[in-house]
């Protein structure tokens, strides 16, 4: 009986999956979910589009006063907007306390590197290994005017996805930045980067997403 139970309940897994897939709609790896599967990697706003609506965290770096003006990279947390509805701007919750913020005052150049490894569809492979993609902005970071829409935008499009970011000490001086892309690096494939305007990139509607692996 339970041989049976067992039985049922992983065809009824497996056909989710499948229609899941095919659809394009909400896929689980690794226990977390996807919003929508892979783009093909010829197409590269949609690929770039999905590596930074998919990711919640990476790698932000700015150029130190500290260090000689060495640059110096930072691990924090983003969104581009709320849960399938980002715009493509990663929106960032930083306080100056933190040389990443600081930094930014000084000098503006920043740049933000994300990997498809996180989000656990790359398998086996090593994260360097050009088929797993990674996605490099360059640009300036900046304050989002407090008193502005757009301020609304990021508090919303990063607390949905980083509830304890709303407990964060208030005496901290937390403060909302986005970065304002001038260039983007794109790997998600052998042959080198990807050409991609940031005008392509800002201008991909996420409802374009298709499920092609």
């Amino acid at each position: 009986m339970a041989g049976g139970i067992f039985n049922r309940l992983f065809y009824y897994l497996f056909f989710v999956y499948l229609a899941s897939s095919f659809a394009g709609l909400q896929v689980f790896v690794r226990g977390r979910l996807l919003l929508s599967s892979k783009p093909h990697p010829d197409d590269a706003a949609a690929t770039a589009r999905w590596l930074v609506s998919q990711n919640s965290w990476g790698i932000l770096s700015t150029i130190s006063s500290d260090f000689g003006g060495a640059p110096f990279g930072n691990v924090v947390s983003f969104s581009d907007g709320p849960p399938g509805k980002g715009r493509g701007t990663p929106y960032f919750y930083l306080t100056t306390l933190d040389p990443t913020a600081r930094y930014a005052i000084s000098d503006e150049r920043a740049s933000f590197t994300l990997s498809e490894y996180p989000i656990g569809t790359c398998g086996k492979i090593d994260p360097e290994n050009p088929t797993c993609a990674k996605i490099t902005l360059i640009g300036k970071l900046r304050q989002v005017d407090p008193n502005s829409k757009e301020a609304e935008f990021a508090k919303t499009s990063l607390f949905s996805k980083h509830a304890e970011m709303k407990k964060w000490p208030k005496d901290h001086d937390f403060r909302f930045y986005n970065l304002v892309i001038e260039n983007i690096f794109l790997i998600d494939w052998f042959g080198g980067p990807k050409p991609l305007t940031v005008d392509q990139y800002l201008h991909f509607k996420l409802n374009e997403f298709t499920s092609m692996k």
